[in-house]
């Protein structure tokens, strides 16, 4: 019945069992995968008690090092406020969900939601204190301590175990979600769904609308109530019909969740989230990169590196802009019109590091060996220096420290023709130093490849910002070599 039905069954010989890991009869495949609700099991207990003895390690190394002394009689009644954070740390990690959906979080919210839990924590721990009054008797050195030292306990923790569930989710070890497929799944899907470390148990053929009723109906809903799969997925082929609807509908009475999904729409909804707009849901393809919040802490960060760096610079600063009125007659500073935040206009700020400084006629990128630049040009620009008078960019508002890095108009009216999501690049404010950058992708870019390249760097760092994503890039800056390529 099910063969005529349009559906594969899963004892069938023919039977598609999992476009993504071997079949299911396999217990040598199925031995070594672990169920994702174990791994999180594990994780908040390793995590229990490793903030149970930072905290307890945080007061004996307060006592021992910074008050020379040490009251083994204390430590037993420090042991158990460090159970009793660490009971809180949990407590608030599962009430927040902090674990829900970790597949689909980044790095960054993770670790944040742990901060915030640890922050809670402690909220609650001194107002157990308060109510017991015993607060005036709670060292506030050992509490200082403790703050700092479980929450750099818990970031660590958590991001090594993000690292590892990432891996071990694309090698297919951890078995995060089983689900049952209705339709054909085209390749780009199956291979979305194995870097997911999602499981297909069983697939079957969309049933036509004369299927859709009766026994042949209940026969399909059996079959995949008998997989017990956390999630159903209707490949729609090309829109979604009144039958597929109705489908869905009668699947509800499986405890799973059903979804519908578009098949030739892939791209576009893989991004997308349904979202409250007034009283109506929609489905949101595409939202600004950064929320308002982001864009506070961005550019709070921007005014103070950025003044910091102009007052402890300013001694060099002078000296360059004496070095190049030595050099070569001409002004100090350069000013070039850039395409900035949403493609305004902005004057990006630069020290003078070639003869010919206009920025008018055809645009010509420097290229190496390049006749027009001058000898304090060129240890300005193989060092970056050059590019210092942006931080006055960055207090203006102009620019960020980190960010995609302006391109000269001319050269974004060139590519913004060839490539389609060029102009993303500016849905962030250009940046003085840039992910794309400290990978090696910068100088010059005279094949498409070579921008193409550059793009999707800037675009990963759009679609991922995060506040220590912006500290790693300017770590990166300073530090490797590979943000000093194809510098001339």
């Amino acid at each position: 019945m099910l063969q005529r039905l349009g559906v594969e069954s899963k004892s069938h010989p023919s039977a598609i069992q999992s476009p993504i890991l071997p079949r299911a009869g396999s217990s040598t495949a199925s031995k070594r995968i672990i169920p994702l609700f174990r791994a999180i099991v594990v994780y908040s207990i390793i995590e229990y008690l490793a903030v149970a003895a930072s905290a307890l390690a945080a007061h004996i190394l307060y006592h021992f090092f910074v008050l020379r002394s040490l009251d083994w009689v204390a430590v037993q009644t420090y042991s158990l406020s460090a159970v009793t954070l660490a009971t809180l740390v949990l407590f608030f990690s599962l009430g927040f969900h902090n674990f829900s959906a970790i597949r689909r979080q980044a790095r960054h919210v993770f670790f944040w939601r742990g901060l915030g839990a640890v922050a809670l924590s402690f909220s609650a721990f001194l107002t157990i204190l308060v109510f017991i009054h015993a607060a005036e008797g709670y060292s506030r050195g050992t509490l200082m301590f403790q703050v700092v030292t479980v929450g750099l306990t818990v970031v660590t923790l958590r991001t090594l175990f993000y690292s590892w569930l990432q891996s071990a989710i694309a090698s297919n070890r951890i078995e995060a979600r089983r689900i049952v497929l209705i339709g054909d799944a085209p390749h780009s899907f199956s291979i979305r769904l194995k870097e997911s470390g999602i499981r297909t148990v069983a697939s079957f053929s969309l049933p036509q609308n004369r299927d859709l009723k009766g026994t042949r109906l209940h026969e399909l809903i059996a079959d995949i109530r008998a997989l017990s799969p956390d999630d159903v997925i209707i490949l729609a082929e090309r829109t979604i019909t009144s039958s597929t609807l109705n489908l869905a509908s009668d699947l509800a009475e499986i405890p799973a969740g059903v979804h519908i999904l578009p098949v030739d729409a892939l791209n576009p909804l893989a991004s997308a989230q349904i979202t409250p707009l007034g009283r109506m849901q929609t489905i949101q393809l595409h939202r600004p990169p950064l929320s308002v919040f982001d864009l506070f802490i961005k550019r709070a960060f921007d005014l103070v590196f950025a003044s910091i760096s102009l007052i402890v610079l300013s001694p060099l600063l002078l000296v360059i802009s004496i070095a190049i009125k030595l050099d070569s007659p001409g002004p100090v500073f350069f000013r070039q019109v850039r395409h900035g935040f949403n493609n305004d206009e902005i004057h990006v700020l630069k020290f003078r590091s070639m003869a010919c400084f206009q920025d008018t006629g055809e645009f010509k990128p420097c290229v190496k060996n390049d006749p027009r630049v001058t000898r304090i040009g060129r240890i300005m620009r193989r060092t970056n220096i050059d590019e210092l008078p942006q931080f006055i960019n960055v207090l203006n508002g102009e620019m960020s420290i980190v960010g995609p890095r302006p391109h000269a108009t001319a050269h974004n009216d060139m590519f913004s023709k060839v490539i389609a999501p060029f102009s993303r690049r500016h849905n962030v404010k250009p940046g003085i130093t840039g992910w794309a950058q400290v990978n090696g992708y910068r100088g010059a870019t005279d094949t498409l490849q070579k921008m193409e390249q550059r793009i999707e760097y800037d675009l990963q760092y759009i679609d991922n910002w995060s506040f220590l994503f912006d500290i790693k890039i300017i770590a990166m800056t300073m530090f490797t070599k590979r943000a000093y390529v194809n510098a001339y």
